[in-house]
């Protein structure tokens, strides 16, 4: 047995697309209350909110202008109390996420500091331009393009920001921004939360501000990516406040490799519990996500062994609200909508970790169906739009990249039902729902023997039950461009794991007795039919 968070499956709901309780279109806590049957019949026993705070929604929450207070399109806070309540009434936790490297520039300690004498004004990165002021403090770039420097008439200086100009970046140089989230993280653990998704988290300090070195996208990380200064914080934290609560913490990471998230969550290190990497989605893609290039079904493999391997706790994923739709990315949305979608639960299922469902993966959520760039919301696709035709490249090439690698993808409406509006909303969704959702709904397959819902109901239940998968070792034995095959091996049991990514057939001879298939297969002719997956016990 291990602890609670490595026991449970992990549900991450996306409040403005999950359910409409008021008939405004956007999703809200009322909505979630409604529909926690449902997610407590999935088999998951936390809760993954993304962010509900107060925001003017520049960056759809995560850029929050008060930590202790609910965005009113949310609901309220009394709303909020009962959602920790009615959660915990059916067994379930919850985490929030913890949005701490930048905040609003509509926040309080933020429209402060724009005064040079405000005992705020050390809260955030403010510096003289150069030249006489003409030109930013550095040459950073940030992670929506463009500079990280934003020019303020009333300070007569510029603020850092690595991400959008209407999120200024928080200064750890100043003792009090740590107490100030010292006290935020003991408001959300005493009303119930059980724990934190720490966004962007290794890049929350700033070593230096000298200029970065010459890069094709995003210049200056070596000044800020996982830094020694970055871990004394994360160590503080846990010390001062997370050890005191029986919670755990995520850490999503920015272009972190092996031996930096080892040094942020490794248990001795004390530090976060576990992290989000994004290797294992990009084995397709070129320098960036939106540029892509063939998959291979073996260099997967290699990914997944070097993470399950290398760390002692994997978090195991495969969609959240920042990643395409993973049946659109490495299934098939066509003739093998369904097992593909199935293939993709068992792998997820079937590796060494706590596992993330994205809302709407468990009944195949595909990718948008837009036709243009102007059904799009996301902030980071119309920059990265463009910065590619800036480039030069095609406008449809541009929009076919967009397209396939939106952030949007994974943040249209759930799709609960073929009503009108998908039963997720009576009035105008505030993005446009998918065209599918007629095919493609929660209430035509939860009660559905052989959908892909009930598969992953399936899935979570056979893991809660096999220690070998939830604890036992991972060995990678077999992969080439379409298939791979590995075993999980604990406690004197070998359970071996095939997928093939792919619509033809493949002979792969292997020997056992069949415990799991997504075709329902009870036993093995040495054949792996088209995005088929089977677990065996060899």
């Amino acid at each position: 047995m291990g602890k609670w968070w490595q026991e449970e499956v992990v549900y991450q709901i996306y409040p403005r697309s999950f359910q409409d309780s008021n008939g405004d279109g956007i999703g809200d806590i009322p909505g979630i209350i409604s529909r926690l049957d449902e997610i407590k019949a999935l088999g998951v026993g936390i809760i993954w909110l993304s962010p509900v705070y107060k925001s003017p929604d520049a960056d759809n929450g995560y850029d929050i202008s008060d930590y202790m207070d609910i965005n009113p399109k949310f609901g309220t806070m009394a709303d909020m109390e009962r959602l920790f309540k009615e959660a915990k009434a059916r067994g379930i936790r919850i985490i929030m996420d913890l949005v701490i490297n930048h905040t609003s520039d509509e926040h309080k300690w933020f429209q402060e500091s724009r005064d040079k004498d405000s005992p705020y004004r050390d809260y955030y990165i403010w510096r003289p331009g150069r030249m006489g002021g003409k030109l930013p403090p550095n040459n950073w770039t940030g992670f929506f393009m463009g500079s990280t420097w934003e020019y303020d008439e009333k300070s007569g200086e510029y603020y850092l920001h690595l991400f959008d100009k209407k999120q200024p970046d928080l200064n750890y140089h100043n003792p009090k921004v740590l107490n100030e989230v010292k006290e935020i993280l003991r408001f959300w653990l005493d009303k119930g939360a059980a724990g934190f998704r720490c966004d962007v988290i290794n890049v929350i300090y700033k070593t230096s501000l000298k200029d970065g070195k010459p890069a094709i996208a995003i210049r200056g990380l070596e000044h800020y990516k996982s830094q020694e200064g970055n871990h004394r914080i994360l160590k503080e934290l846990r010390k001062d406040v997370l050890s005191k609560y029986d919670c755990f913490t995520v850490g999503e990471t920015v272009m972190v490799d092996l031996d930096e998230a080892k040094m942020l969550c490794e248990p001795e290190r004390e530090e976060l519990d576990m992290v989000f990497y994004f290797d294992h989605l990009e084995v397709d893609r070129r320098v960036a996500r939106y540029v892509p290039k063939k998959f291979k079904a073996k260099k997967l493999l290699e990914v997944l062994a070097k993470w399950q391997r290398g760390l002692s706790w994997n978090a195991v994923y495969l969609e959240n609200h920042d990643q395409p739709r993973i049946v659109s990315h490495y299934g098939d949305e066509g003739k093998y909508w369904a097992r593909s979608a199935k293939m993709l639960a068992t792998l997820l299922l079937t590796l060494k970790g706590t596992p993330y469902i994205y809302q709407g993966q468990e009944i195949g959520m595909t990718n948008f169906d837009y036709p243009d760039m102007s059904s799009l919301d996301d902030v980071e696709s119309k920059n990265v739009y463009k910065l590619m035709r800036k480039l030069q490249i095609p406008a449809k090439t541009a929009w076919d990249w967009i397209r396939m690698s939106s952030r949007d993808n994974a943040r249209t409406p759930m799709q609960w039902s073929q009503e009108e509006g998908a039963g997720f909303t009576t009035g105008t969704p505030w993005l446009p729902i998918n065209g599918n959702y007629k095919e493609i709904n929660y209430q035509d397959q939860h009660e559905v023997n052989g959908s892909v819902y009930r598969f992953y109901q399936r899935m979570i239940a056979f893991r809660a039950g096999n220690e070998t998968l939830k604890y036992g070792e991972f060995v990678p034995l077999f992969g080439d461009d379409d298939t791979i095959v590995y075993a999980r091996e604990g406690g004197g049991e070998h359970l071996v794991v095939a997928l093939n990514f792919s619509p033809e057939q493949k002979e792969i001879p292997l020997e056992g007795e069949v415990l799991i298939s997504n075709t329902g297969r009870s036993e093995y002719d040495g054949k792996l039919g088209p995005y088929e997956s089977i677990v065996m016990r060899h």
